[in-house]
């Protein structure tokens, strides 16, 4: 209930972009299970509103193109960033909607890079969409929060990764989900992307009231 409204900005603005071949979804670890960077090769998710199919072409493609990127499900297992993005796209579109899910423990710039120059190759001459799930900052007040939250989001919104990282790592930012964002803009360049624009921000305090610790949520669309 409290991320749930900035997502939907999102996905009410891809759902006028017509259905795409697969979305690529990224998303951070938080169990701490599975290897650094986590893909699941085969297979199918269920939610309530039915189950989604894995892309095996593109997720076997990614892996070829990097070292880095093991088929591992045991990352997936418990993990919600990714789980959590599927509803909305059965919603928009189908249950019967293709994806590939990549979880990322390890968030450094370098990966980040890497995993995002595989996704490009495996995805040249498809048409897929590439989605990054993350929350903002966690747990500070409003004020202190927004201020963080604006400083990582303009580095988006400018489409460069180097500078969300520094951003993140300068200002100790509770964003769990940098490194997939990272590798989202990098990818999104390689694929031709020039301009980033800010659909939605809020944080928990909007929906509770409490503004003394708070969670920020952003919507972004990258686009050609």
């Amino acid at each position: 209930m409290y991320s749930g409204p900035v997502a939907a900005s999102g996905y009410d603005r891809l759902a006028t972009d017509g259905t795409p071949e697969a979305f690529i979804i990224l998303g951070p670890n938080h169990s701490g299970l599975g290897s650094g960077i986590s893909i699941m090769a085969e297979g199918r998710w269920q939610t309530p509103l039915g189950e989604s199919l894995i892309e095996s072409s593109i997720a076997n493609l990614i892996c070829e193109h990097s070292s880095i990127i093991d088929v591992d499900d045991d990352a997936h297992a418990f993990e919600h960033s990714i789980e959590v993005q599927l509803p909305f796209l059965q919603y928009v579109y189908r249950p019967e909607i293709r994806f590939v899910p990549i979880c990322m423990m390890m968030q450094d710039l370098r990966t980040s890079v890497e995993v995002g120059e595989a996704i490009a190759k495996a995805a040249e001459g498809k048409d897929v969409v590439i989605i990054a799930s993350s929350d903002m900052t966690h747990y500070e007040p409003q004020k202190s929060a927004e201020k963080k939250d604006r400083t990582a989001i303009d580095s988006i919104l400018k489409l460069d990764e180097k500078e969300l990282q520094n951003v993140v790592e300068s200002k100790n930012m509770s964003m769990c989900g940098y490194g997939p964002v990272s590798s989202a803009i990098s990818c999104a360049k390689i694929l031709g992307a020039s301009k980033a624009n800010l659909l939605n921000y809020r944080t928990s305090g909007d929906i509770t009231g409490d503004y003394d610790a708070v969670v920020g949520y952003a919507s972004i669309a990258i686009s050609k």
